[in-house]
């Protein structure tokens, strides 16, 4: 799109021409012939409508007696021999009754946008209020003084002698132009096919997956903004509106082609096949991955002899069904579902319900204590046979891929288990029953209820736990950043309504995933919040009133 947009660059100027006819030719500076209506050309006076990047006509200067509709062509345009203004001389058509002193609009009634390199040439035809493929108006007489339309078939093509014609009337150095000349006409059926097509832009690595032979998707519900996913990547998908009509050209050649093949033939008579005034652009942004974890807390996974389990009612979903309803790229949505610890149980994704998770680390621990085994390398072989006899053998290990890291020392499969994780799980575990929690007491049971040897911090708890300082005693309470909304602006409106004033280090936790391609913390703090010095300390609070 970038490149069709290229095409325009060059823009449309209209002079009066030889044999009484206005003609329209592209040059450093010009526009669109519209219909409709009549603007000051910006040379002062009254003058044509001149709209930038626009497409050349040409029309007659002749009397200003319309002609009766011929079968098959729209009526004739009423044309208005020169007449002088403040800029000088000008040339003025009129569709419909004339105007002197029509108001000025602020959208031209027709614009066409000329897609063809700046060193092409383009000489398309127009009448009336519709674009016509290769006709012009002609004064010749249908009564005492009208005008009729008179198609121009293939058989009275544009010559080069009337190119270089147009040139030396618009002033023009054929020197500075690529011998190459395109001659637009619109096919037949160009105006029925202007709604069966839709223009996307896209970027160099997309252009490059889709000539290789993958695929791009757009996904969204109805009552979503839709989105377009790549194999690895999610975009905002919108309309984007032009007042210059983009042309279907099959087979344009660009300059650059042109130089490449040296041809001879610098007359190219092109066809268009149809048109846009709209395209579909292109955004990154984040995926839309909190509807996952809803999904799948439908349903969350308690066990083999649960009730839920034997329940066919309940709903699961396979990767093709969350394909179909997550906005996000396959590759987004496969690591989601790692950060949930989510695991495929039947070919169905499940989420383990947190006390059944706990209960299986539980067993991994005790089983860690009893053997004397260190948090660093516990075996995978001995837990299955182990814990085997209690709870399924794809279970026990899926908890240890949640809580640790799987390496392989001569042949034996081991786990080195993160303290991290595991303090974090139980603080969770501890906060989960209460609303809120005397720090220095949930600090003294907290350290109790972890194995031994592994050390507690606040830093474990960053996104899943926030403190109150202000309050006497100090308190903290469960503050999960998956609970938050997704949305910027609500995610902003969300943290300053639990708290007016934040420092940097309390809320960079709950904003970091906000943040985008180049993108920081101090970008979005700056965006959606004001900072000031409280106590020797910068603090941040909102930019509008949070009710």
């Amino acid at each position: 799109m970038k490149d069709l947009e290229n095409y325009a660059r060059r823009v449309l100027i209209t002079r009066p021409g030889p044999g009484g006819k206005l003609d329209c030719f592209a040059g450093e500076e010009a526009g669109v012939l519209t219909g409709n209506r009549r603007r000051s050309s910006g040379r002062g006076g009254r003058g044509l409508r001149v709209a930038p990047r626009g497409v050349a006509a040409q029309l007659p200067l002749g009397p200003a007696e319309a002609a009766p509709r011929q079968p098959g062509f729209p009526p004739a345009a009423r044309v208005l021999p020169p007449v002088s203004g403040r800029g000088g001389d000008r040339a003025a058509t009129a569709f419909g009754p004339p105007r002197r002193h029509a108001p000025p609009r602020k959208h031209a009634p027709c614009r066409l946008g000329a897609l063809l390199k700046v060193s092409s040439l383009a000489l398309v035809r127009f009448a009336g209020s519709r674009l016509l493929a290769e006709g012009v108006l002609s004064s010749a007489p249908t009564g005492p003084s009208g005008t009729r339309w008179e198609p121009r078939g293939r058989t009275a093509m544009r010559t080069r002698e009337e190119v270089d014609a147009t040139l030396q009337i618009a002033k023009l150095n054929a020197a500075e132009l690529l011998p190459a000349v395109h001659c637009l006409g619109f096919g037949p059926g160009a105006g029925a096919a202007a709604g069966d097509f839709c223009l996307l832009e896209l970027e160099p690595s997309l252009c490059q997956q889709l000539e290789a032979g993958h695929s791009l998707v757009i996904r969204g519900d109805k009552d979503e903004q839709a989105v377009l996913c790549s194999k690895d990547k999610t975009y905002d998908l919108k309309i984007a509106d032009t007042s210059n009509m983009l042309l279907f050209i099959p087979g344009c050649k660009t300059p650059d082609q042109l130089k490449a093949e040296e041809t001879h033939c610098n007359i190219i008579h092109t066809e268009i096949f149809g048109f846009s005034n709209n395209y579909w652009e292109l955004r990154r942004c984040r995926p839309k991955l909190k509807k996952l974890k809803k999904l799948l807390m439908e349903d969350a996974y308690e066990g083999p002899d649960s009730q839920k389990e034997k329940d066919s009612n309940q709903s699961k979903y396979t990767t093709e069904d969350l394909l179909n309803q997550i906005q996000a790229s396959e590759e987004e949505i496969m690591a989601q579902l790692q950060v949930l610890n989510a695991c495929e149980i039947e070919g169905y994704w499940r989420i383990l319900d947190f006390d059944y998770e706990m209960k299986l680390l539980n067993h991994i621990t005790q089983l860690v204590d009893s053997e004397s085994w260190s948090f660093g390398k516990v075996p995978l072989n001995m837990c299955l046979q182990e814990l085997g006899p209690l709870e399924p053998e794809e279970m026990i290990e899926h908890c240890l891929k949640c809580y640790g890291k799987k390496y392989i020392e001569e042949g034996e499969v081991y786990f080195e288990l993160s303290a991290d994780k595991i303090c974090r799980a139980t603080a969770q575990m501890l906060l989960q029953n209460a609303v809120k929690f005397n720090l220095a007491e949930f600090q003294e049971v907290w350290q109790q209820s972890v194995p031994e040897g592994m050390i507690t911090t606040l830093d474990q708890l960053k996104g899943l736990a926030l403190v109150d300082r202000q309050s006497r005693p100090e308190i903290i309470f469960l503050l999960k950043v998956d609970d938050l909304p997704e949305d910027n602006q609500e995610r902003f409106n969300s943290l300053f309504s639990l708290r007016e004033k934040w420092t940097e280090e309390d809320i960079a936790p709950y904003i970091q995933d906000l943040c985008g391609e180049k993108q920081t913390i101090g970008t979005l703090l700056t965006k959606y919040s004001r900072s000031s010095i409280q106590n020797g300390v910068k603090v941040y609070n909102s930019r509008r009133p949070i009710s």
